[in-house]
């Protein structure tokens, strides 16, 4: 990685907004103050002290040093990134741990396990829903793992076309190493850059692609995960009929049930044919109509995002007034110009608007990668920026996003006495139903951010569960999510889940908090 990873937010320090660029941002919101919240230094925290000291033998794999410890306090959540730049780090594991292969995983777990030290799993570190902190003094001590240095494609089979990765490869690290042999896993989240295999599997990652292969589910052919009762690993097979699977137990188990080290994943030729378009709408709900005929199309697309009138004109693909389809295809085998042209011929038929110019695709693919450096520049200037995603079915799409915009504007106005915005886009689509993902930006007050975005939050989450829409698509549970997850869960599969825990983790270490108490 080229570049000083950034302890406080988002990605790496050396992009993170000025100062400058923060009050220019902001300057079309009331109320915000003159300069923004300045950056703390590591050295001038207030570290909580260590608690535990691990044995001899793992002495050389783990790391007190303060600035380790502040960059493995928290992910990236904008409560998150408030709290880091208050120098609130009282959540502070009380070592880090960098195990060099599997062996060091497995002593670390024993070690944990008999000297009651809770272990949070630590891929990139890009949570944004409380997954990598530790909240509550049940333990002796808190280590976090973290996986970084396992990142190497250990072995490739051309002829079933998979690769064996290590879990804390990052995106750009796995992409490096297939690439010579022309090969891709073609999952590519926005924290693509900063989060890891290990970390996809775990929270059963979304990537950037709208249709077909969406989650990293998709991928996997078999696991290796290592518990503290023993290492899992499952068969390498296309498909198997043969019970339950294991691997659908340990993906998406956030790290609660064991430790992810490694996993064969399908790969795929590189595309070497791609075509894309955008399409504007006067009317969202003739926009909606049309993304759900391209999903029942069976056309796929590798993207098909859908953005309102607002997120629009925050990303720079439209002047505000339209709502806009940005559409793409891709392939490794043949041209891609007559599948885009039959997807815009639909969204055409609903009344949208084909553009001549490529600029609205370009615009939104570059807002994209940087919005989350916008996210922390605002929040230096107490500007707060939620962010939620869902997905339900096309028959309660529209009535789920008039609901979100009609009641959480009145609860914005209350809780910070001016306006808000809400934008919304579509990030995912299905044949059944699409996944809707909302920014709210709302004008705080300095000191009183986490409330008024907790408050925020949980007025957003209400009304996702009372139109059964999931409590979260591709963000995961972690900890922040916990409510919803809890009203979404039936009760018989939430003891099937105590009970794998139990059996999996007697000694309860890992990850506590997280998907069930």
């Amino acid at each position: 990685m080229t570049g000083t990873r950034s302890w406080w937010g988002w990605g790496l320090a050396e992009d993170a907004l000025s100062d400058e660029e923060c009050v220019a941002m902001a300057a079309a919101l009331p109320g915000t103050p003159a300069r923004p919240r300045p950056v703390p230094d590591v050295s001038e925290l207030a570290l909580p002290t260590v608690r535990v000291s691990p044995p001899g033998s793992l002495a050389g794999v783990v790391s007190s040093a303060p600035d380790v410890r502040a960059g493995h306090t928290f992910g990236k959540a904008y409560r998150d990134v408030v709290r880091a730049l208050r120098g609130e780090v009282a959540t502070a594991p009380d070592l880090v741990a960098f195990p060099r292969n599997e062996a060091d995983v497995v002593d670390l777990l024993d070690w944990a396990g008999g000297a009651g030290v809770a272990v949070v799993p630590y891929g990139g570190g890009s949570s944004v829903v409380g997954g990598v902190e530790y909240r509550g003094d049940a333990h002796a001590g808190v280590l976090s793992l973290d996986l970084s240095g396992l990142d190497r494609v250990l072995e490739v089979d051309p002829v079933s076309r998979a690769a064996r990765i290590q879990a804390g490869a990052r995106g750009p690290v796995l992409e490096d190493q297939l690439r010579p042999r022309g090969y891709t896993l073609r999952h590519f989240p926005q924290s693509f850059e900063h989060s890891t295999l290990g970390g996809w599997l775990a929270t059963r990652s979304g990537g950037h692609y709208a249709t077909l292969y969406t989650h990293i589910d998709e991928f996997v052919e078999s696991m290796r995960v290592v518990t503290p009762v023993g290492v899992n690993e499952s068969w390498r097979l296309p498909g198997s009929g043969a019970g339950p699977s294991p691997d659908r137990l340990f993906l998406g188990s956030e790290g609660i049930l064991g430790v992810i080290t490694e996993a064969w994943m399908r790969v795929q030729d590189r595309p070497i044919h791609k075509a894309s378009a955008a399409v504007l709408f006067g009317d969202f709900g003739a926009a909606v109509d049309a993304v759900r005929a391209v999903s029942q199309s069976a056309l796929y697309p590798t993207n098909c995002r859908l953005l309102d009138p607002g997120e629009a004109a925050f990303s720079g693909a439209a002047d505000g007034t339209s709502s806009v389809l940005v559409l793409g295809f891709e392939s490794a085998v043949a041209p891609v110009e007559d599948r885009l042209a039959q997807a815009v011929g639909i969204a055409a038929s609903h009344g949208g608007v084909p553009q001549e110019s490529r600029g609205a695709v370009g615009a939104w693919r570059s807002a994209f990668l940087r919005m989350p450096y916008r996210r922390d520049g605002l929040a230096r200037m107490s500007v707060i920026v939620e962010t939620f995603e869902t997905a339900c079915t096309w028959d309660r799409a529209v009535g789920l996003i008039d609901a979100v915009r009609a009641e959480l504007h009145p609860v914005i106005e209350k809780i910070t006495g001016r306006p808000g915005v809400i934008n919304c886009r579509f990030t995912h689509v299905y044949p059944d139903g699409p996944a809707p993902y909302f920014t709210v930006v709302a004008t705080g007050r300095p000191g009183s951010e986490v409330a008024v975005y907790d408050e925020i939050k949980a007025a957003a989450s209400e009304i996702l569960v009372r139109h059964r829409a999931t409590c979260t698509h591709h963000h995961a549970v972690g900890r922040d999510h916990r409510p919803g997850y809890d009203r979404q869960r039936p009760e018989p599969f939430a003891a099937a889940l105590r009970a794998a825990k139990s059996a999996l983790d007697p000694a309860g270490v890992l990850n506590p908090g997280v998907l069930i108490d």
